[in-house]
C-alpha cells in the first residue's frame, strides 16, 4: 500500500467514528486561533473546518496551517472549504462544497481519491443527488435552523435530516444549522446522529466543555 493509500485509509477510519464537525473562523478578532483549536479537539470535536469569507488566500491559507498542525496533534480531521488550491497546498483530510462549487468527479481529479469530501443539501432533490454519487463520502442537511452563520437563507428545519435519515442508508450525513445543547435531541430524534455546529462552541466561553456536552449527546 503507498502512503497515499495509508493516508486515505486512516482518514476513512478516523472519519468513520466523526460525530462533530465544528466551523470556525481565523479568529482574528480574538487572536486566538490556536488556543481555541487546542480546546475543541479537547473537548471532542472530531473535524474542525476552517470557513472565513474575509481572509484572501494567502492568510486563509497561513490560518488553515495552524489547523493542520494543531489536528495532526490530536490525531483529528481537518476540512477546508470550497477551495480545493487550498485544499491540496494545505494536505487537507477533508474538503467540503456547496451546490454551485466544483462537482465531486472534478473535486476527485484535483486531490485524489485519500480525501474526504462532503457537500450541503438544501432540499429532498439535493439529498437524494448525494446520496447517488458515489465518490461523495458525506452531505449535510440545513440549515436546521436560521443562522447567522448563513444571513438570507432560509431554514429547512427537522423534515430535511428527518427525510436523509430516512434515505441515506450507509452514507453519513451531518445535520447543521443553528444546532446547540438545547435543540440537539430534536436533531437526534429525527435521525441524525452527526452534527455540524458553529456558535454553539466558538462562541462558548469555554469551548472545550461546550464540545464535550455535545459530544456526550452524540
Amino acid at each position: 500500500m503507498s502512503e497515499q493509500q495509508k493516508q486515505g485509509a486512516r482518514r476513512r477510519d478516523a472519519f468513520a467514528k466523526a460525530k462533530l464537525y465544528v466551523c470556525v473562523t481565523a479568529r482574528q478578532d480574538h487572536g486566538d486561533l490556536r488556543e481555541f483549536l487546542h480546546s475543541a479537539y479537547e473537548g471532542g470535536v472530531d473535524i474542525i473546518q476552517l470557513r472565513d469569507k474575509k481572509l484572501e488566500a494567502a492568510a486563509e491559507i497561513r490560518a488553515i496551517e495552524v489547523l493542520a498542525d494543531v489536528a495532526r496533534e490530536h490525531g483529528k480531521l481537518f476540512a477546508v472549504n470550497d477551495r480545493a488550491d487550498v485544499a491540496l497546498l494545505t494536505g487537507a483530510d477533508v474538503f467540503h462544497v456547496g451546490q454551485g462549487d466544483l462537482t465531486t468527479p472534478q473535486a476527485r481529479r484535483l486531490l485524489g481519491d485519500g480525501v474526504i469530501i462532503g457537500r450541503s443539501c438544501l432540499s429532498r432533490g439535493q439529498v437524494d443527488a448525494a446520496i447517488a454519487d458515489h465518490g461523495l463520502d458525506y452531505f449535510c442537511t440545513g440549515p436546521v435552523w436560521e443562522t447567522p452563520t448563513k444571513p438570507g437563507r432560509a431554514a429547512v428545519g427537522l423534515e430535511l435530516p428527518r427525510y436523509a435519515a430516512e434515505h441515506a442508508g450507509d452514507k453519513p450525513f451531518f445535520a447543521i444549522g443553528g444546532i446547540d445543547a438545547q435543540r440537539l435531541p430534536a436533531v437526534l430524534e429525527c435521525g441524525a446522529s452527526r452534527i455540524v455546529v458553529v456558535r454553539a462552541v466558538t462562541g462558548a466561553a469555554d469551548p472545550e466543555a461546550a464540545a464535550r456536552e455535545l459530544r456526550a449527546f452524540l
